[in-house]
């Protein structure tokens, strides 16, 4: 999956036992580890002393945040940043529909509350069933959207139950990805509060669609989710303020509108998968030519 995986590329020294690019592919950094086992740490910790010790002279990450420092793998002057692209047209022509909004039983009226994540551990959805009722109870109007599928979806299920809001809570199960614009346009207000992300897709995604995100302030939901202008980032676990945010922007349309627009200038154009396929050509064409290796 390329919005949850990213790409390490690590150049030898000129002269170096193997003059050869070393390519590995890995999730995110969390506290300074690598979080899957993919590949074997041993790898990594390899890799990490070739850098240190001046046998590797480039490391590049498709990956969005500043953590990648943290492993001490290489200094930040042998990185290079490139997003993952997705298809932004899609979300940029994506309408609040209201036959769309039929479909899942949701009315015109309704302020629609969505998240868009596997449901698992470490999703967040826990707090937003945590604040639901508050959120209900100064808000009748809000109707949450799940978007997604996983091993919780039965505990979110019963979740909604035991709280009396199974009407309120909207479980579309697993989607097709082309369906996802769609679903992003018919919701008013896009959460995520996910504990472990590098930068989730879903972040680019609304703001293209011209949604306003509230997220927490985990690995790289910072560089899209800013501060009053595309949306409100929050410190993991804030519930307090995950309400007020939420209700904040439930009561004011022309917010809603105002952070979403800024959202949209901010990604429409540097998220385009054109411009990942320029940017990753431009790099391997310059590591080749420190090589001496002609490109077409």
């Amino acid at each position: 999956e390329i919005q949850r995986a990213r790409t390490f590329r690590a150049e030898p020294q000129p002269g170096s036992r193997k003059d050869l690019p070393v390519n590995c592919h890995r999730h995110v950094l969390r506290d300074g580890h690598f979080e899957d086992d993919a590949v074997p740490p041993p790898v990594f910790r390899h890799v990490g002393d070739a850098a240190r010790h001046g046998f590797l002279r480039r490391l590049d990450f498709n990956f969005f945040t500043a953590q990648k420092n943290i492993a001490g793998i290489g200094r930040r002057e042998q990185y290079s940043r490139i997003v993952s692209g997705f298809d932004v047209g899609a979300c940029l022509s994506a309408v609040n529909d209201p036959q769309r909004r039929a479909r899942w039983g949701l009315a015109p009226e309704d302020i629609v509350v969505g998240i868009i994540a596997r449901l698992f551990k470490l999703k967040g959805h826990e707090d937003l069933f945590a604040i639901a009722p508050a959120l209900l109870r100064q808000c009748p109007r809000i109707r949450f959207l799940i978007v997604g599928d996983g091993a919780w979806r039965a505990r979110f299920e019963n979740k909604a139950r035991s709280l009396g809001l199974k009407q309120q809570f909207v479980f579309t199960g697993l989607v097709d990805p082309r369906e996802i614009p769609g679903l992003i346009g018919i919701m008013d207000i896009v959460v995520h509060l996910s504990r472990r992300e590098g930068l989730p897709r879903a972040l680019p995604q609304a703001l293209a669609a011209a949604r306003p995100v509230v997220a927490y302030d985990c690995d790289g939901a910072r560089e899209v989710c800013l501060e009053n202008e595309t949306g409100f980032l929050l410190r993991p676990g804030d519930l307090p303020g995950l309400t007020d945010r939420v209700l904040r922007l439930a009561a004011d349309a022309g917010l809603r509108e105002k952070l979403g627009k800024h959202g949209r200038n901010l990604v429409k154009d540097e998220f385009r998968v054109e411009r990942m396929i320029d940017d990753l050509e431009h790099l391997y064409r310059k590591l080749a030519g420190s090589h001496g290796i002609q490109s077409p």
